[in-house]
């Protein structure tokens, strides 16, 4: 696999930007990880630590009768099999993620039901194998239809979005439009797969229980393990020094976390648990399936006189999440009518949550491929298409936008893959049995920002050391926030040490939202600009002893103006279909974002770069297969859920705009995180289809979506 950036040097940056983005700076924890000294979640050494390991259900609907505890219990090793009928009862927290072992009830196919905990970790899973459950089956449903009976709107969506959204008449402006989309698109179940699985070792000591957990922010599993087991949070001390990743599933506690601090304290001695790649793809959340009405209309000067954007997805029955399809339709193009709404279906299935930009993701797949439908039958060029819909202001909201660089991206990114050479055709290009096309499709994603607090300490010897309880779950965030430290410290870096990742720690919020350099970032800059005016005031020559400064901005998020912060950006894809067999490849992609400033230009490459290939993913391999008799995901491990592997990424060029947006942050950044994946898999799909003349219109393209011999 090849990549480029755009910023490749510290020389060239500095031209390049006016000094906006920073000179590149390698991973803080770089040497830790590559030599195994960093300890990740299920590895910190623990004395006469014993394992934990999850008996699932395997029917969807129903109700657990009886687990034959006593035959398991005889077994060498086994010191405990807990299940709703034996296991202490605990305080609910509202998230059915964390309410374990306190019910009869089975929700759905994969939902733990027992936990066996042994002095190894084989022994528990061969323990957990063994173990009998009795259950009274139930009727089920797990298949997401856009009729089904149970379908209603939610008061509100993901973090709490309004669930519908209406400007003008769009039924009344679409019959009235000169040309008309009105098309369906779907997109399957998608998991996030993570390369750490979830894990925590959980060890009490008297009557204080310290966890090492796999998560994307300590603060939400502390709180949540108090509120559980009804402790002072001076009691709970939760420890993510290194993550292996998250894209969402590990924003929030999930079910290992309250079983291994139960099973701890139930057996007296610290308990590790960790959950099997099966096991991730029902217990720790997902993308939900989509099916997704898309209705354009526009003049015959390509300008839109309606965007209608209808969503259907699903939840469980035991907790509502509803995602937020159609919010990124929101904010892309202006038209005078228009209409974003949800409905939900509650079926046997596991929780839905987050995934990689939820909402915005599979939201932009439709509304992209949609832009691209209307651009064909308009005759017109896709770019030029929406450059032409550019608003001049939130096109919902009526507010400014904080910056808005898409059309800059569109149109640097169509230099770069030579646009205006391309025939707009579709099967206009052809190298032997091999059709070639190249797609377009726009990006964005909120620019967030969560209160969070920091803690700087300026030592005699010359060093700093900044506290603040973000978690890196492998972005490079620990080294963006070393840059900023420095910066606002008027250091060297070497001279700056950075403590995360640490429930003890000043709090803060989570990795997730693309908010985290952007949160944690404008309180570590707070905070060292406080400390810093403070030596300067008082102890120009350096301090006697530690000086330590704290700063929050709480306050500051509360005072903003009232503008719409996004971040933008163009994805384009070429690719080659096999007029034979029907095989997609991709030769090439290329994304162009405006995301502020880019802290540090070596690890942004990777975010966008990642997200990019997420994108190619959903596009062309990644499908949750639902089995309707089993009510289960049929595919639930990676050899039979395909993800991208080197071979599948060719060769992908990330650049970004020199952007300059003061009312976002005090640092002018914006999330990175996500907006690579958003718009991606619309790209690779619209390229399909100017290679081939076949529009797709559920995800993943399958070869025999393409092929000769299928047609």
């Amino acid at each position: 696999m090849t990549g480029t950036v755009a910023a490749p040097s510290t020389e060239q940056t500095a031209e390049q930007t006016g000094g906006r983005t920073s000179a590149p700076a390698h991973r803080v924890e770089g040497r830790e990880k590559v030599t195994g000294r960093a300890h990740y979640a299920y590895e910190y050494p623990v004395d006469e630590v014993a394992y934990a390991w999850a008996v699932c259900a395997d029917v969807p609907h129903g109700r657990v009768r009886h687990v034959d505890v006593d035959a398991a219990m005889g077994l060498p090793g086994v010191l405990a099999v807990l299940w709703h009928g034996n296991a202490p009862r605990m305080a609910s927290t509202g998230d059915a993620m964390q309410d374990q072992l306190q019910s009869d009830r089975v929700h759905f196919r994969g939902e733990v039901v027992a936990v066996v905990v042994a002095t190894t970790a084989e022994q528990a899973r061969e323990v957990a194998g063994l173990v009998r459950v009795d259950y009274a089956t139930e009727p089920h449903r797990s298949v997401l239809t856009e009729d089904d009976p149970s379908l209603y709107r939610p008061e509100q969506l993901n973090a709490g979005i309004p669930t519908t959204s209406e400007m003008g008449d769009p039924d009344a402006a679409f019959e009235r439009s000169e040309v008309r989309v009105d098309e369906v698109y779907r997109t399957p179940g998608l998991h996030n797969n993570a390369m750490e699985p979830h894990a925590t070792t959980a060890v009490w000591t008297d009557d204080r229980v310290t966890l090492w957990d796999s998560n994307q922010g300590s603060t939400p599993v502390r709180d949540a393990v108090c509120q559980v087991f009804e402790l002072p949070r001076d009691r709970v001390r939760v420890v993510s020094t290194h993550v292996g990743g998250g894209f969402g599933s590990k924003g929030t506690p999930r079910p290992q976390v309250v079983l291994a601090v139960l099973a701890a304290r139930h057996v007296g001695r610290p308990v590790r648990m960790a959950l099997t790649r099966q096991q991730m793809f029902a217990l720790v959340g997902y993308r939900t399936p989509t099916i997704q009405r898309v209705r354009l209309g526009a003049d015959r000067t390509g300008r839109l006189q309606v965007i209608d954007h209808r969503a259907v997805v699903q939840t469980a029955t035991h907790q509502e999440f509803a995602e937020q399809v159609g919010v990124a339709t929101r904010v892309m193009y202006a038209a005078r009518h228009r209409r974003t709404d949800h409905h939900v279906a509650v079926l046997d299935v596991p929780i839905p949550s987050w995934m990689r930009a939820p909402g915005e993701c599979p939201g932009m797949y439709a509304l992209e491929s949609a832009m691209d439908e209307l651009a064909v039958r308009l005759g017109m060029d896709p770019v030029e298409l929406r450059i032409r819909n550019e608003p001049a202001t939130d096109p919902e909201r009526g507010t400014p936008f904080s910056s808005r660089n898409l059309v800059a991206c569109l149109r640097r990114g169509a230099d770069l893959v030579g646009w205006a050479d391309r025939d707009p055709r579709p099967r206009s290009r052809r190298e032997g049995e091999w059709w070639i096309g190249t797609g377009v499709a726009s990006s964005t994603y909120p620019a967030y920002a969560s209160p969070a607090s920091a803690s700087a300490t300026a030592h005699p010897d010359g060093g700093y050391t900044v506290r603040v309880n973000a978690t890196d779950i492998g972005t490079g965030a620990r080294t963006a926030l070393l840059v900023l430290a420095a910066e606002a410290l008027g250091a060297a870096r070497d001279r700056v040490r950075i403590l995360i990742g640490d429930s003890d720690l000043p709090e803060a919020g989570v990795a997730g939202g693309s908010m985290g350099t952007a949160s944690w970032g404008w309180a570590v800059t707070k905070v060292c600009a406080a400390l810093r005016a403070e030596l300067e005031d008082r102890f120009p020559d350096g301090p006697a002893e530690d000086l330590t400064v704290q700063a929050s901005t709480e306050e500051d998020l509360q005072d903003r103006a009232d503008v719409t912060r996004q971040a933008f950006g163009a994805q384009f894809a070429t690719v080659r279909v096999s007029d034979v067999t029907g095989e997609i490849r991709l030769d090439r992609m290329v994304g162009v974002f405006a995301a502020g400033r880019i802290v540090n230009p070596v690890t942004a490459r990777s975010q966008f770069l990642g997200g990019m290939t997420m994108g190619v993913g959903m596009a062309l391999l990644e499908e949750g297969v639902m089995d309707a008799a089993f009510g289960d995901y049929a595919n639930h491990d990676l050899a039979t859920y395909h993800v991208p592997v080197n071979a599948d990424i060719r060769d992908i060029h990330v650049e970004w705009i020199d952007e300059h947006d003061e009312q976002v942050n005090p640092m002018g950044t914006k999330g990175i995180g996500e907006i690579g994946i958003v718009g991606a898999a619309a790209a690779v799909a619209n390229a399909v289809h100017h290679a081939t003349g076949i529009r797709v219109r559920s995800l993943p393209v399958h070869l025999e979506d393409v092929a000769s011999w299928a047609r």
